[in-house]
């Protein structure tokens, strides 16, 4: 037998090749679990045959996602079951023929629907039976009850939303809806006492990701239901999700993407910025059309039209952005040189073992008052702890007090430099003073004089060189344009030079009320925190 096998390549030869030779009896045992084989297919190759039934039951099913249509605010009952018999007519008079070919009984609405009574149990057929309105009625609480939770896990643009199912009858209404129950489908804002919108009216973005919640459950309850498909892993390939989402709301569908990932693979095609985890960049793949090649997806960005990776240069600015405020606890003040005067007197008062700036909080220069405003209307609600510094021109700044009473801030975290200038009166506000003004003049202008000594042609000025006045600034501002010695082309002169000065050298003593003016500030800010 194995001179007459050696020269046999196929396993559905073998029959052939032996068939002239006497078999024994373990032989023909042999043959026949061979011939078992390859009556079983009728691939050329029995072997990749066995393979792919192996792997079979082990290969992940594919739903693909590109219309996502959306549920109604209500919808006539009588007309669906309709709807639902004549497809199952078709279905058993045609058994053979493949669902593609049935005609189009059912719109985008339908099928919706239907997907959200099979989350709550119910069939068409239910309604048309004399068990009564009541049991319906509870199990279509329950499921209210269930996709509002669902939802409310991952929608946090509005948190006082309740979705709401009933079932009524309208003779009244326009055909179909007159004939029979309907099916209603409404949102329950209890931010306005509980006023109900129906599902239509409320913003495309939320009626979307609603939709898109009961949707993806009839899938999963689909593939249970089908005896090849239960227990099979899901790939779920999602064209252009979150489209009718802003940022914040996209964010949401990704933490629900997340979600679904634990359990299946999840692939989704995206332009939006906000639809990258830019700290999982290593996911991400280019998709390109390539002149004289084609389509091109690959995870090289070095070589990209810079049009294709607009969205990762844009999620990359965002995340930027964001991370300006590296921590929790944030204190804003107009400008870079209030920043470098902090830092300074912070990490001299430390190593003296007294009172600095806690290392958590983090100094963030906005650049003016008015960009500082602006920082904490856009931020204020993003979960960050902030406080402010700010120069006081001697009266209360309205745009704060606006900010106050939005209660965008606390008015506690709501600082100015004159609250720490006089220690005597320590928290409250007095005279006009920049963050400047809690060094000791002459330490300030020590610094100032050598700063722009060359300018100033080695002179050393003094206070008493300077005209009265209650900021130290304005007053060798005033001094600089009564002396004719200007200090750059638009007047006055630069005072982040003289910050930088200070950090760069910083002085080998600091005079006792000026360190206690900065301690009592960085008490005062600690303690916001």
């Amino acid at each position: 037998m194995k001179a007459a096998l050696a020269s046999v390549t196929r396993i559905r030869d073998i029959p052939g090749a032996i068939a002239a030779l006497g078999l024994t009896e373990k032989d023909k045992s042999w043959l026949a679990r061979i011939q078992q084989r390859i009556d079983k297919t009728k691939w050329d190759s029995i072997v990749g045959w066995e393979v792919w039934e192996w792997l079979k039951p082990h290969m992940p099913k594919f739903a693909f996602f590109g219309e996502y249509e959306l549920l109604p605010s209500k919808i006539n009952l009588t007309d669906l079951a309709n709807r639902v018999t004549q497809a199952q007519t078709w279905k058993a008079q045609n058994p053979d023929q493949p669902a593609r070919n049935a005609p189009k009984v059912f719109e985008s609405q339908h099928r919706g629907v239907l997907a959200l009574l099979r989350m709550a149990d119910i069939s068409v057929e239910d309604f048309t039976r004399p068990s009564g309105y009541e049991p319906l009625k509870a199990r279509l609480e329950s499921v209210s009850i269930q996709l509002t939770d669902q939802i409310l896990e991952f929608w946090k643009q509005n948190e006082d939303l309740e979705v709401e199912v009933d079932i009524k009858t309208d003779p009244s209404d326009v055909a179909p809806f007159n004939n029979g129950p309907n099916l209603y489908l409404r949102i329950k804002n209890r931010r306005h006492r509980g006023v109900s919108t129906p599902f239509r009216q409320r913003s495309r973005g939320f009626t979307w990701f609603f939709s898109f919640l009961v949707w993806f459950d009839s899938v999963q309850h689909q593939l249970e239901g089908n005896r090849e498909l239960r227990g099979r892993d899901l790939i779920l390939l999602l064209d252009e999700p979150g489209l009718n989402l802003h940022a914040l709301a996209q964010a949401d569908f990704l933490r629900y993407i997340d979600d679904l990932s634990t359990k299946h693979q999840v692939l989704y095609t995206t332009h939006s910025p906000f639809m990258v985890h830019t700290d999982r960049l290593h996911q991400v793949r280019v998709v390109e059309d390539r002149v004289k090649v084609g389509t091109v997806v690959s995870d090289t960005v070095s070589s990209s039209d810079p049009r294709t990776i607009f969205p990762l240069q844009a999620a990359l600015g965002w995340t930027l952005a964001q991370n300006l405020f590296i921590s929790e606890r944030n204190l804003l003040v107009e400008g870079p040189s209030d920043l470098l005067y902090l830092k300074a007197l912070s990490s001299i008062l430390e190593t003296m073992g007294r009172v600095g700036l806690r290392e958590e909080i983090t100094i963030v220069p906005a650049g003016g008052l008015d960009k500082v405003v602006t920082f904490i209307a856009l931020l204020g609600a993003s979960g960050l702890k902030l406080a402010i510094l700010h120069d006081y021109k001697g009266r209360p700044e309205q745009k704060l007090e606006d900010l106050v009473k939005q209660k965008l801030i606390s008015p506690k975290a709501v600082l100015d430099a004159s609250q720490f200038r006089d220690l005597t009166s320590l928290g409250k506000s007095g005279r006009p003073s920049d963050t400047e003004d809690l060094l000791s003049p002459g330490l300030y202008l020590d610094y100032f004089s050598r700063t722009f000594e060359k300018q100033l042609g080695g002179k050393k000025v003094t206070e008493t060189d300077l005209p009265p006045g209650d900021r130290i600034l304005h007053r060798i501002e005033s001094y600089l344009a009564g002396a004719g010695t200007p200090l750059r082309p638009s007047g006055g002169f630069n005072h982040y030079a003289v910050a930088s000065k200070f950090v760069s050298d910083p002085p080998e003593s600091v005079d006792p009320d000026t360190l206690a003016r900065f301690e009592a500030l960085f008490r005062a800010v600690n303690t916001l925190f």
